[in-house]
């Protein structure tokens, strides 16, 4: 693409992994509300990295959720992309999201949600709260 001053524009078209990612964000997201969350955050990002969602659930806990979604179990199940080292990046992102938001010593969770997409169409959603 080619702009008015002749430089090539950086607009990046959102690639298949980029649409099955942020599917698997909006089945997360309808299935936090169904549940009573209110979501606060969708891909909330700082230099360190970025968190899917934040949520607040009814029970007054904020929920810091990271989604994998995957549409074959060929490289292995969503959630064995989460390690130890991952986990504990979304708590130091957490805990800044908190801290930007005056929330410091409010009660707060880890969560994954894992999202496999048939070739149907039809996805299972598998959620794992308080990771950490």
């Amino acid at each position: 693409m080619v702009t008015s001053t002749g430089k090539k524009s950086l607009k990046k078209v959102p690639g298949k992994k980029q649409r099955l990612g942020a599917f698997g964000e909006e089945i997360t997201a309808h299935y936090l509300q169904q549940r009573g969350d209110e979501i606060l955050e969708r891909n909330w990002r700082i230099r360190e990295g970025e968190v899917d969602l934040i949520s607040l659930g009814s029970d007054g806990i904020f929920h810091f959720i990271e989604v994998k979604t995957r549409s074959s179990l060929a490289f292995g199940h969503p959630l064995e992309a989460i390690n130890r080292e991952k986990a504990h990046r979304l708590q130091r992102l957490a805990l800044a999201w908190l801290a930007t938001h005056g929330c410091l010593g409010c009660e707060y969770t880890i969560d994954v949600a894992a999202v496999l997409i048939a070739l149907d169409g039809s996805h299972n959603l598998e959620f794992c709260a308080g990771i950490l």
